[in-house]
């Protein structure tokens, strides 16, 4: 019986099918262990179905003798992988003879291995630590996972991010642009970390995230490497850039992209104006002055509602009025384009709310020990948020307002 393990002897009864071999013995197994006699059923089947696909390979079964046979078993290899019933041992048949064999059944465990480590890596990346891990796994898995295993599965999560992050980008009529900040410890301090973010808009009228990227700062030489990271991917076709007004992300946009118009966000800039208030009653009046400016119907009467509003607080509010006179022209860039995409390509509201879920992650974490950490978990949010956009709706119209 050389070759031979424990689990063939279990099923050799002559003068009965494998079937009513297995029944009997999962009702044995039951009746003598009860609900823990499940793992060596588990175990038992998974061997059988394994033994057979090899005979299934091989053309042949077990010590018989064909002329179609391909190759030859060569006993058993002992395997343990870790299951929702605990670190099993299976029996993995073995060929000779030239022939290739790996059993489908025990691949698709190893494929759900691979993927509970995924699922390891991001519940680290989302703030999860590595002792609340273990713990959420053990009590729904029954899986003991280690700090090695979850650096293990950081290290395949951060591999499959960067080559998102790197990938080929082709033409995008409309580029949206913002910053966040968040806290990193560098060289034993506490620092603010931009965290620089661009978001597209395809051939297809639909959102995509283009590029993620941290920084020291929102200095001018950091947006000028992240856009020219994004123009060395292949970013091109580009209509509008809509954004606020981040330090140095103009001067940047000249140097990279020279000849594309930008269209300052509407929202910020309405948000800023009430720093130059001078008063709290005045507040609701300019809010609805300036709300008055961006609905205009066309850039004539939104330039003549402009000069309406400087006439109108001219000797009250003469900070406000430089300030109108200054910036309120930078956000009415976008009515040079069809009316039926204004509403979506004049605030960079797309954005806002992708931050927003980034915040949902970040806020757990307050800290991140590096800036790499900050980055993965980032670009974790903003992959699952982008996939949703490209596979959902239209975001712009790009035929029609009647299409």
């Amino acid at each position: 019986m050389a070759g031979r393990t424990k689990h063939d002897i279990l099923w050799s009864k002559k003068g009965v099918s494998m079937s009513e071999q297995l029944l009997e013995s999962a009702l044995k197994i039951l009746s003598e262990e009860g609900d823990s006699g499940y793992s060596r059923i588990f175990v038992a089947l998974l061997n059988e179905v394994m033994r057979y696909e090899r005979s299934q390979v091989l053309s042949a079964g077990h010590y018989e003798r064909n002329d179609d046979r391909k190759g030859y078993a060569n006993g058993f290899k002992n395997k343990t992988l870790r299951t929702s019933m605990g670190a099993l041992d299976f029996d993995v048949p073995q060929v000779r003879g030239g022939v290739s064999f790996y059993p489908s059944a025990l691949e698709k465990g190893v494929r759900s291995e691979r993927a509970l480590k995924v699922a390891i890596a991001e519940m680290y990346v989302q703030g999860v630590s590595t002792r609340k891990v273990t713990a959420v796994f053990e009590k729904m898995c029954g899986l003991e996972v280690t700090s090695s295993e979850v650096s293990r599965a950081s290290k395949l999560l951060d591999e499959e991010l960067t080559a998102w992050r790197n990938r080929p980008l082709g033409k995008h009529r409309y580029v949206y642009f913002d910053a966040r900040y968040e806290k990193v410890r560098e060289g034993g301090i506490v620092v603010d970390k931009a965290l620089l973010i661009a978001v597209g808009v395809n051939e297809e009228g639909k959102r995509e995230v283009l590029g993620v990227s941290t920084s020291a700062s929102e200095a001018e030489v950091h947006w000028r490497a992240f856009f020219e990271a994004l123009q060395t991917r292949g970013l091109h076709g580009i209509e509008l850039f809509t954004s606020d007004a981040h330090s140095g992300l103009k001067a940047a946009l000249n140097a990279v992209f020279p000849s594309i118009p930008w269209q300052r966000c509407q929202f910020h800039l309405q948000q800023n104006a009430q720093a130059y208030v001078p008063k709290i009653a005045m507040k609701k009046e300019v809010a609805a002055d300036i709300r008055n400016i961006f609905n205009a119907p066309d850039l004539a009467n939104a330039n003549a509602y402009l000069k309406v509003a400087i006439e109108k607080h001219k000797t009250s509010a003469t900070k406000l009025v430089d300030w109108m006179e200054k910036n309120i022209p930078q956000g009415l860039t976008v009515f040079a384009f069809p009316e039926h995409m204004r509403k979506k390509l004049r605030t960079t509201n797309c954005v806002e709310r992708l931050n927003r879920e980034i915040y949902k992650r970040t806020k757990v974490v307050s800290i991140f020990p590096n800036e790499e950490a900050l980055l993965r978990l980032a670009s974790a949010v903003i992959v699952e948020n982008s996939d949703e956009w490209v596979a959902g709706k239209t975001y712009i119209n790009l035929k029609g307002s009647n299409e």
